[in-house]
């Protein structure tokens, strides 16, 4: 019991760990992460251009300002002219040439302040551009692993499944399988076996006379041989059998050449 509340132990971490990984799939997360990049480069990409544009209107109000200054300049130097030529009363002259000249410093410190706006937008500018390449080149640079690691993880998932069918494979019970089907396969070779020589032993009774006449063939035609040696002795006349009736070897002589068809002696 306690081996099986282990093996549940051990499937809910297996299961737990599968959840896990697949929580930190690096590919998903790979593609999360680019992007996060992008919608980045997005809102550097819209700052980028809200400072940029702060700094061409700065530029373009320095540009103003210094057109402003040098016409109030010359707007001075027209009220002083008309002064000298009589149209204008020296008083009235000066009085306007200062407020001229007065709205030619108020331009020139615009003009000064919109030069260093401009200035300082510049430098964030250039900061700035150099950040958005920065960002760009690392979104192609994990774009370009991204399309390495989607192979790799196709590969590694491959393997991994592969492995994992073959961790699951019971070696021990596939040998007992196919120990048991061995001894199956003998049980059944042994038993054909003995249905054949049963079939052997359980033939009809004119065949076993038959084999028994096969296998005694040589002894009757022998036993046939003495039956007509000893009937043609019988009918030899009285002389030919007091003949045989002479020595041991002659008789068998005798009946040697009347076997053989020979003249006797």
């Amino acid at each position: 019991m306690s081996g099986f509340f282990q093996r549940l132990f051990t499937l809910g971490q297996a299961e737990g760990h599968n959840l896990i990984n697949k929580l930190e799939d690096p590919v998903k997360m790979t593609e999360q992460g680019i992007r996060q990049l992008q919608e980045n480069l997005a809102k550097a990409t819209e700052s980028f251009a809200q400072v940029k544009a702060v700094s061409i209107r700065a530029q373009k109000d320095a540009e103003k300002a210094k057109l402003e200054a040098g016409e109030w300049e010359q707007k001075a130097m027209a009220l002083l002219q008309q002064a000298q030529a009589g149209r204008l009363t020296p008083e009235d002259a000066d009085r306007l040439a200062v407020e001229a000249l007065t709205r030619k410093e108020e331009a020139e410190k615009r003009y000064a302040l919109s030069i260093e706006t401009h200035s300082k937008q510049q430098q964030t500018v250039g900061q700035m551009q150099q950040n958005i390449e920065k960002l760009k080149s690392q979104i192609g640079q994990y774009q370009n692993e991204l399309v390495t690691l989607k192979a790799r993880s196709t590969t590694a998932k491959a393997t991994e499944r592969i492995n994992r069918q073959l961790a699951q494979v019971d070696s021990s019970g596939t040998l007992s399988m196919l120990e048991r089907m061995r001894e199956k396969v003998e049980e059944q070779e042994t038993l054909a076996q003995a249905f054949g020589e049963v079939a052997q032993k359980t033939g009809s009774i004119e065949d076993e006379i038959n084999q028994a006449l096969l296998g005694s063939g040589s002894s009757l035609s022998q036993q046939k041989a003495l039956e007509e040696m000893k009937a043609k002795l019988q009918t030899e006349p009285p002389k030919l059998q007091a003949e045989t009736q002479g020595p041991p070897a002659n008789r068998e002589l005798e009946a040697l050449k009347s076997k053989m068809g020979l003249p006797k002696t």
